[in-house]
């Protein structure tokens, strides 16, 4: 089925303690591009994301976000850093010492160390457990670690499910594109079809032109009838559009058939729309008749809107 490159998935789903968001979302591009927004935690499953991405998608510029929130935290072993802690102790008595010292009173001291081990926080800079909650490195939290197995089964099915739905939306759009262009073909076979009809006239219309502009110039002098056939023929040779119109047919032929095939179709449909024209633009060189220089035109115009439709086109 045909398959736009502008679409959009998500999936929502609670696995075990974990809410999981995966959206997906993609413009044109004319190769597949891919970037994936997830946690630092979680980048771990950034390729496999990709590579799932990969077996359903060929073009596009996609975007893939994965929010992985906890709905119930984990135990955390939680302790006292000793080391740090009596780091700081010692320091704050190095300093005391320094000060009684300064000051040579040993009551204050002996009165300094009751209070720094009671643990009280008077206003004379000592420290209790209450001041140490603030200082860093106090305490070592040691989170509980994720199971990487488990979580990337968890990500990988909700993203799997934001795939489908992604991928759905894009076959959605493509089978109205696909509506479109094929009307747009009708359209064109058509054009082909009264350039057919009218390009075969114009070399009598042109005999009888030269006919008449001769008899007006020569008078009652005798015509070389010979003469007449061979510039006609001339211009016949000149003005055929035989070979461009069976080759547009062709290329029709070839887009309808890619339209109603599997898979990735927009790089054949986008060479054959520059063959197209190609085929339209020679025929209009061609052909100097206002009859046909106006279905030229047309043409043009129908060959234009289906390029720009199949820039969306996967």
């Amino acid at each position: 089925m045909l398959r736009s490159m502008t679409g959009y998935g998500r999936a929502q789903q609670q696995v075990d303690n974990r809410d999981i968001l995966v959206e997906i979302r993609s413009v044109n591009s004319r190769y597949l591009e891919q970037n994936v927004r997830i946690g630092r935690n979680y980048s771990y499953m950034e390729e496999e994301l990709k590579n799932l991405l990969k077996t359903q998608v060929s073009r596009g510029k996609v975007e893939i976000g994965v929010s992985i929130t906890l709905t119930e935290g984990k135990k955390a072993d939680i302790r006292v850093n000793a080391d740090i802690v009596k780091g700081y102790l010692d320091a704050m008595q190095a300093y005391n010492d320094a000060q009684l010292e300064a000051d040579d009173d040993r009551d204050y001291r002996l009165l300094t160390d009751k209070r720094l081990l009671s643990g009280e926080d008077p206003a004379n800079g000592e420290m209790s457990w209450a001041t140490m909650l603030h200082l860093p490195d106090v305490f070592r939290v040691e989170k509980a670690q994720d199971d990487e197995d488990e979580v990337r089964a968890a990500v990988l099915g909700v993203a799997e499910q934001a795939i489908a739905a992604f991928v759905q939306m894009r076959e959605v759009e493509g089978e109205k594109l696909r509506a479109d262009v094929l009307a747009r073909l009708g359209t064109l076979a058509e054009c082909v079809g009264i350039v057919e009809a009218e390009a075969p006239k114009l070399t009598e219309k042109y005999r009888e032109r030269l006919y008449t502009k001769i008899s007006e110039l020569l008078g009652s002098t005798a015509i070389d009838e010979q003469r007449i056939l061979t510039e006609a023929a001339i211009f016949s040779e000149k003005t055929a559009v035989d070979e461009e119109t069976v080759r547009l047919r062709s290329h029709l032929s070839q887009m309808e058939t890619l339209l109603n095939a599997e898979g990735a179709v927009g790089r054949k449909l986008d060479f054959l729309v520059q063959e197209m024209n190609r085929e339209v633009n020679t025929i209009g060189s061609k052909v100097q008749d206002v009859n046909i220089t106006s279905v030229v035109v047309e043409m043009k115009s129908e060959i234009e809107k289906i390029r720009e439709q199949i820039q969306n086109i996967e």
